[in-house]
C-alpha cells in the first residue's frame, strides 16, 4: 500500500514530536516542511530527510503531492491556516486548541463536514492503553453509576516571573492560558473516558504572575533563555485555576490546573468513582491503573498486552515490563488518524471507528473554555453552550 504523502507547518515543539512519531507510523511519508523562517525549515528537512523545505505556509497546502497537513504552528494561526487547508481539500490534524474562539472553531467544524476530509485535533492523551482500559471498564459497568470525577493538569515551567512564552500574549494563545492549552486535554481526556461532557462548570481563575519579565527574543517553549536584556510586560491570562464541573450522566467533578506548581513537570490524572469500585491514572506513571474497592483488595494493574481488554491492547505495542509513555501516546492518535485517511481513500465511513478527537469534539471544548472564562468573571455556575 502507498504511504499518505504529509506535510507539517512548524518547527517547534509540536512540529519536532509529530515528526518523530511519524516516523513510527507505517501508513505516512513526510514530504514537506514549512516555516516563516524558512532556515530553520530547511535545518528540520536536512535533520529528517525530508524533500521540501518551504518558507511559506501557503506553498506547502497548495502543494498537489501533499495529501495530509499537521498544523502544529502557534494558536493564533489556527483558524486561518485550518481554514486555508480545508479549502485546499486535504485531510487536516491540528494542534489543539482548535481556534483561539469558539466562533472560529464553530466555523471550522461546519466546514469540515462540508469538504468530507478526514479532521481531526491532537488530544493525545486518550491515546494511552491504560486510559483506554478505564475507558473500557466503565463502559462495561464494572464501577457502576459514576457519581464523582476529579483530578488535574500541573506543571511548573511558568513557576518564576522570569519565565515567558509566547503563550503569555494574548494576541498569539487566545483570552485563556492555562486552562485552554493544558485544561482542555483534562476535559478532553475524561469526557472520552466517561462517555459524557461536561455541561456546567464554576471556575475561579488565578494570575500569580500580573507581571513577568520578557526577554527581547523569542523564546521556546519548556526553553529557558541565556542571559539577555528583558522588559517587564502585564499578565492577563490565568497561571492556574480550579473548577467545579457537571456532567451530562448527572456525576459531579472537579480539577485543578496548573503551570506554576514546582516539581509538577506534567502532571495530568483523574480519578472516577462509581457506586461498586473506584479508578485512577496519572500520566506521570502512565503504565499503571489503579482500581478501589470496598469489600475486596484493590488492584493495581499494569501495562501488559496479555491482560488488557482487546482495544487498550491493540495500544500497547510492546510486552509488559516494557514502559511506554508520552511519545507513544501521540504515536497512537497518529496511528489511528492514518487509518481513517486510508479508509476515506478508498471512500469508505472512517468516521465508524473514530477514536481520536474530530474538529466537533475540539469545537465543544472550546465551548468548554467559553464557559470556564464566563464563570469566572461573574462568579456563578454557566452552562455550557450547545
Amino acid at each position: 500500500m502507498a504511504k499518505i504523502k504529509t506535510g507539517i507547518i512548524g518547527t517547534g515543539f509540536s512540529a519536532q514530536s509529530h515528526m518523530e512519531a511519524l516516523s513510527r507510523v507505517s501508513d505516512a511519508e513526510v514530504i514537506a516542511i514549512a516555516s516563516r523562517n524558512r532556515e530553520k525549515a530547511e535545518a528540520l528537512a536536512e535533520r529528517y530527510g525530508i524533500k521540501k523545505a518551504y518558507g511559506r505556509y501557503e506553498d506547502l497546502i497548495h502543494d498537489p503531492e501533499v495529501e495530509v497537513i499537521h498544523n502544529c504552528t502557534a494558536n493564533h494561526l489556527h483558524f486561518s491556516l485550518n481554514k486555508m487547508i480545508l479549502e485546499a481539500g486535504k485531510h487536516l490534524l491540528s494542534e489543539k486548541p482548535l481556534a483561539i474562539s469558539s466562533e472560529e472553531s464553530a466555523e471550522l467544524a461546519q466546514l469540515a463536514e462540508q469538504k468530507k476530509k478526514v479532521h481531526g485535533v491532537c488530544f493525545n492523551y486518550r491515546h494511552y492503553p491504560m486510559v483506554e482500559e478505564a475507558r473500557q471498564a466503565i463502559q462495561s459497568g464494572h464501577l457502576g453509576e459514576i457519581q464523582l470525577v476529579f483530578g488535574g493538569y500541573l506543571q511548573d515551567w511558568l513557576l518564576y516571573p522570569t519565565d515567558y512564552n509566547w503563550r503569555l500574549d494574548p494576541e498569539k494563545n487566545g483570552p485563556s492560558r492555562a486552562m485552554a492549552d493544558i485544561g482542555s486535554h483534562w476535559c478532553d481526556t475524561v469526557q472520552h473516558v466517561l462517555g459524557h461532557k461536561v455541561t456546567e462548570v464554576f471556575a475561579d481563575l488565578k494570575t500569580v504572575h500580573p507581571i513577568r519579565k520578557k526577554p527581547k527574543r523569542d523564546v521556546e517553549t519548556f526553553h529557558q533563555p541565556a542571559e539577555a536584556d528583558v522588559e517587564d510586560v502585564r499578565v492577563t491570562t490565568e497561571d492556574c485555576g480550579v473548577v467545579l464541573v457537571h456532567f451530562a450522566n448527572g456525576a459531579l467533578g472537579s480539577f485543578t490546573i496548573s503551570q506554576v506548581n514546582a516539581g509538577r513537570k506534567n502532571k495530568l490524572f483523574f480519578e472516577i468513582a462509581g457506586t461498586k469500585s473506584a479508578l485512577a491514572w496519572d500520566q506521570e506513571k502512565p503504565n499503571e491503573l489503579w482500581q478501589g474497592f470496598r469489600n475486596e483488595a484493590n488492584r493495581h494493574l499494569l501495562r501488559d498486552p496479555a491482560l488488557l481488554s482487546g482495544s487498550a491492547a491493540s495500544l500497547a505495542h510492546y510486552p509488559g515490563g516494557h514502559q511506554e509513555g508520552w511519545p507513544d501516546g501521540l504515536k497512537n492518535l497518529l496511528i489511528r488518524f492514518y487509518q481513517s485517511v486510508q479508509m476515506a481513500n478508498r471512500g469508505e465511513d472512517w468516521k465508524r471507528s473514530r477514536t481520536f478527537a474530530d474538529f466537533h469534539d475540539g469545537h465543544q471544548i472550546m465551548k468548554i473554555i467559553d464557559a470556564i472564562l464566563k464563570s469566572d468573571r461573574e462568579k456563578r455556575w454557566v452552562t455550557v453552550s450547545e
